[in-house]
Order: structure tokens, then sequence, then C-alpha cells
């Protein structure tokens, strides 16, 4: 039963429309669509507390910086008596285009330095994830300024689509379970 969506990003305006802060937008457009309008600074993260089927749930955008998003998630588990598999990050992914998103019930960080920091502080990569599309620049050179830069004019369409997809994706996966929600979550949004 999951009972912590995560979604990872950095904090601050100089960071809120970037590639990179697509999961802290979901969780975003769903505290949206749950009509949640207030959260907590609690466990070096931004904490709001929902129902969703029933079944209550947090939701929690860590501060502590991408790289470091594993501190938050520690504290957050513990602090709620949460295991890593009753959890669900989401977060940006180079290897999926835009208007893709994939969720997974394991696997490793692929190379993901939130991703990697919340493996080494949780000590397990079995825990599900939402991975959400954002593309990789045609230059290898260019991945940081790429994450770091907002979604084009172009793109915001496609954006608004995904996160609405991310964010159906995640109730059915509270409602029901990930496993069951894999085919709604995996299959092509365009």
């Amino acid at each position: 039963m999951i009972k912590l969506l995560v979604g990872l990003g950095n904090p601050g305006k100089k960071y809120q429309h970037t590639r990179h802060n697509v999961g802290f937008m979901v969780i975003d457009e769903l505290a949206k669509k749950l009509k949640l309008r207030e959260y907590r600074e609690e466990c070096l993260s931004h904490l709001y507390r929902a129902r969703i089927g029933g079944r209550d749930v947090l939701l929690a955008k860590p501060q502590t910086y991408m790289n470091n998003s594993g501190l938050a998630v520690i504290n957050l588990l513990e602090e709620y008596s949460i295991l890593p598999d009753e959890m669900i990050v989401v977060y940006d992914d180079l290897d999926l285009p835009l208007g893709r998103i994939r969720l997974r019930l394991e696997g490793s960080s692929g190379g993901h330095h939130g991703i990697e920091s919340i493996i080494r502080e949780v000590k397990t990569e079995k825990f599900p994830r939402l991975k959400v599309g954002i593309g990789r620049p045609k230059d290898k050179n260019q991945v940081v300024s790429y994450v770091l830069s907002p979604f084009s004019e172009d793109e915001q369409t496609l954006l608004y689509r995904v996160l609405e997809r991310s964010r159906e994706c995640l109730i059915r996966c509270v409602e029901f379970s990930p496993e069951d929600a894999m085919n709604f979550c995996n299959s092509p949004i365009v």
C-alpha cells in the first residue's frame, strides 16, 4: 500500500520551472487536483497530507536540493514508519522523450543523482518510481544546462498532458497498487 509520494526537484524560484523540477510539478499538479493548499515544513520537505481513495497519504517535495534528496526521504520514512516499497518517487528522466512516463517497481539510479542519494540513504533499490521523460540534449556536454533550463513554449501543451497523466498514475497507484497501475502509466501519452 502506497503511503508516500515524493517528487524530486530543487527548491527556490530559480529552479521552479526547470526540467529537473518535473517531480515537483507532478506533486503540485496532484495537490491542485486534491485542492490542497497548505503544506508543512517537515522532515526537510514541503509536506502535504491528503486522502486518495479513502487512504491517508503524504505528498512531499524535498527541500534538500536534488543531490541530497535521500536525506529528506529517510527522514520521512523514519518519522512516519513507512517502508521504502510504500513510497513512489517521481523524477525527470533524460532517456525518455517528453511525452512518455514509465512506472518501475525497483531498479538502479540510472545515473540520476537524486535517486542515487535515496538509494544510498534507504539502503535499497526496491521502491517504486515514476520516471517522467524530459528528453536529452543533442550535445552530451550540455546535460547540466539542459536539465536546469525551462521547458520551451512549444513544449508546454505536451508538458501539461504529461503532468495530468502522471497525476492520474499516482492516484491509481494509491487507490489500487503500482502493479495494477503499470499498464495505464506505461502506455503512450501521444
